[in-house]
C-alpha cells in the first residue's frame, strides 16, 4: 500500500508492530533507560527530517503551512479530536481532546511506550519544519491527562514561501 494512502494512525500502528518488540528486547538487554534513550534519539532524528520534508513540500515554514501539517494528523476517521483555541499568523493553539493513538498503544499493551513512539516526535518535527517554530505542551492524553495542550508560536516575522515574503498585511512569524 503506498504511503500516501495510509493515515498517520495506520503508519504508527505498522511501526509499533516492529518497534514495540524491539524496544522491549532492548529494555531486557540494555535496561529501560538506555533502551528508551536510543529509541528517542532515533525517533527524534526521523521526526526532524520529516518536518523538513513537509516544509519543503508545502513550500513554506510559517504557521499557515504548519496548520496544513496539523490538519493531516487527524486522518479521515477522526484519529484526533482537535479543539482550536487560537489560529493566526502569530500562534496556533489547540487542545487534542480525543486520541486514537493512545487507544491503539493501550490495545497493544504498550501504553508506556506511546509517548515515546508518538508524542515525543512533536517537538523535533516542529523544529525540523522551521527552526523558528516553538512548541509548548505541558500535558498529553498519552500520559494520563484529559487532553493534550499544544501551543505553537513562530519566532520572528519573516516567512519563507518559495523564497518570497508573504503578501502585505500577512504575518508569518508548535503537542
Amino acid at each position: 500500500m503506498p504511503e500516501q494512502t495510509l493515515s498517520l494512525l495506520q503508519r504508527r500502528g505498522i511501526e509499533a508492530e516492529v518497534l514495540i518488540p524491539l524496544i522491549r528486547r532492548l529494555e531486557q538487554e540494555l535496561g529501560r533507560e538506555r533502551a528508551h534513550l536510543l529509541a528517542r534519539e532515533t525517533i527524534e532524528k526521523i521526526a526532524r527530517e520529516q518536518g523538513a520534508a513537509v516544509a519543503g513540500a508545502v513550500g513554506r515554514d510559517d504557521l499557515v503551512g504548519f496548520r496544513e501539517v496539523r490538519d493531516s494528523w487527524g486522518g479521515a476517521g477522526g484519529d484526533l479530536t482537535i479543539e482550536t483555541l487560537r489560529d493566526d499568523g502569530d500562534a496556533l493553539h489547540f487542545n487534542v481532546t480525543g486520541c486514537r493513538f493512545a487507544e491503539m498503544y493501550r490495545q497493544l499493551g504498550a501504553s508506556d511506550l506511546g509517548f515515546l513512539l508518538s508524542c515525543a516526535r512533536d517537538f523535533t518535527l516542529s523544529t525540523g519544519y522551521s527552526e523558528r517554530l516553538r512548541l509548548e505542551r505541558t500535558q498529553t492524553i498519552m500520559q494520563g491527562a484529559s487532553h493534550c495542550d499544544f501551543r505553537y508560536r513562530l519566532e520572528g516575522r519573516e516567512t519563507v514561501a518559495h523564497g518570497e515574503d508573504d503578501a502585505p498585511g500577512e504575518r508569518g512569524a508548535q503537542g
